[in-house]
């Protein structure tokens, strides 16, 4: 009768060692808790901010871009929206006050600078050991005027060289726009040989 008494006594005190354990544990969860939405919520104001200063700087960085290809006095600007904890972007050009669509009043001009810096941008980010800073630019001139496209070719090769990117442009303009920009005269003409 003892032996069994005190082996009660055994499995009482494990028991009750295990519930002191057990509620400790259910207070420190609960003190995560009582926290989590205060941090989620800072964490998410954080890479909100965050986000709209990048933008910020990519709106900077892309109207003196616009300014300096299509010689006018536009600006970049963007709104930015967040739902569901994804941003969405709306890309615009700012004339005097007044707002215009990217791919109209410039007949897609603007939609070339932009896409063009956008891609650059999206390269920075990634990570160097994992990708190599190689872009490739298929008619991104298309919608240019002609006395325009040196402007962004040199754009192009300035920021490739300021960033350390390898760029191949593929464009149906004259040759002879990319030549001074191309390392050691890499500017090649292709002809369709079925003409």
């Amino acid at each position: 009768m003892r032996a069994r008494l005190d082996k009660l006594v055994w499995e009482r005190d494990r028991l009750l060692e295990e519930s002191r354990n057990t509620t400790r544990d259910l207070r420190a969860v609960d003190a995560y808790l009582a926290v989590s939405d205060n941090v989620t919520a800072a964490l998410e104001q954080l890479n909100e901010t965050l986000f709209r200063q990048t933008l910020s700087v990519v709106e900077e960085k892309l109207t003196i871009a616009l300014q300096e290809i299509l010689e006018q006095p536009i600006r970049l600007r963007a709104d930015a929206d967040f739902k569901r904890g994804a941003a969405s972007i709306d890309f615009y050009i700012e004339r005097e006050g007044n707002r215009e669509h990217i791919l109209r009043g410039q007949g897609g001009s603007v939609a070339n600078v932009l896409s063009v810096g956008l891609r650059m941008f999206a390269l920075t980010t990634l990570d160097e050991s994992d990708h190599r800073r190689f872009l490739v630019l298929d008619e991104q001139d298309c919608w240019l005027r002609p006395d325009l496209v040196p402007k962004l070719v040199k754009i192009v090769h300035d920021a490739g060289k300021a960033l350390g990117f390898q760029v191949l442009m593929i464009s149906h303009h004259d040759p002879d726009t990319f030549q001074q920009y191309a390392d050691k005269d890499r500017a090649f003409r292709l002809l369709d040989s079925c003409a």
